[in-house]
């Protein structure tokens, strides 16, 4: 269900992560635009291991100044396949560039399933939706132990895929070539499906005038995302040839404040888990109008300025938080 431009109560989400850069930027977007109201975040392994991901997950949160918001970490491999991550793209500890801030909470002592699981039961149906943007472990993991969550979220809107391009491979995305039972699973589920690819997100590239914007808002956690950006705008250069980098994953959270930052088009997707070469793709099946009980669409174009505008935004809303925040 996209956001109705008069829905006046904030969206709830879930952000499901593997920080990584545009994750850190996807989180700072969730936290200071006032059409989200974050009600957890949990972390999967992806960029890199399971443990660094959740500790930069809690060091973004303490650039940000986020409190009161439940953190947990999850699945620490995909379903069947071995890990895999990326430090060729993210680094080391999976968010080299800046400094990494101390963490000022502790983590939810639940199992990121079984946050997911509990947060979802403990609001009214149609009201919660999930925005994974990384491997889709957790989410499936979440759907098979607790199947009555499928009816009652409102959406998944990921990042992930691609229904014209890879990164991973020469058709697979990264996201869903690490785990495509886990892709396959949610994909399948009844619950409505927005895939926001790479289609739509190598449109959201941090050219420098982006950059610029950031810089000139002088806090701390703009000069975070300076750092973040400088550091991913070098990997990205050399590992896959881009003058600018794509910051795909604040894309999935700016839908869900509005639709209407992109256009979709709804169409059936399924995730291929046999090919030799193509493993990991995300088949979209252009080739008719979409059938009644189609229950997936996919991000095709971005309104580029707009997008911008509501992560810079959010950033500046952020301000400069305390230096001694502590979580609820």
């Amino acid at each position: 269900m996209p956001l109705s431009p008069n829905e006046s109560s904030p969206r709830k989400i879930i952000l499901d992560c593997d920080p990584g850069h545009d994750d850190a930027v996807a989180l700072l977007l969730a936290h200071g635009n006032p059409g989200i109201e974050l009600l957890a975040v949990t972390t999967v392994v992806g960029n890199q291991t399971l443990e660094k991901v959740t500790r930069n997950a809690l060091s973004v949160a303490a650039v940000a100044g986020i409190t009161g918001v439940p953190f947990a970490a999850g699945c620490s491999r995909p379903l069947v396949r071995p890990i895999e991550i990326a430090p060729d793209i993210h680094g080391d500890s999976g968010l080299d560039g800046p400094d990494l801030r101390k963490p000022t909470f502790e983590l939810d002592p639940r199992h990121a399933v079984d946050l997911i699981i509990d947060t979802v039961m403990a609001h009214e149906p149609g009201t919660v939706t999930l925005v994974p943007t990384a491997g889709l472990t957790n989410i499936a993991m979440a759907a098979r132990k607790e199947p009555r969550i499928v009816e009652r979220v409102r959406e998944v809107v990921l990042m992930g895929g691609g229904y014209h391009v890879g990164n991973w491979s020469a058709v697979a995305e990264f996201n869903i070539k690490i785990d495509p039972e886990a892709a396959h699973i949610v994909f399948n589920e009844s619950w409505p499906v927005v895939m926001v690819g790479l289609d739509l997100t190598h449109q959201a590239l941090a050219t420098p005038d982006v950059v610029e914007r950031f810089a000139a808002i002088g806090t701390g956690p703009a000069k975070f995302v300076v750092e973040l950006m400088d550091f991913f705008a070098a990997t990205y250069k050399d590992a896959q040839g881009f003058d600018h980098p794509p910051v795909h994953d604040p894309c999935a959270v700016a839908y869900v404040i509005d639709a209407t930052v992109m256009t979709t088009k709804r169409v059936p997707v399924d995730i291929e888990l046999t090919g030799t070469h193509t493993l990991g793709m995300t088949v979209a099946d252009f080739r008719a109008p979409a059938p009644e009980d189609c229950n997936t669409s996919v991000a095709v174009e971005l309104d580029r300025e707009r997008f911008w505008d509501l992560v810079v935004d959010a950033v500046k809303n952020i301000g400069e938080p305390s230096s001694e925040v502590s979580a609820a």
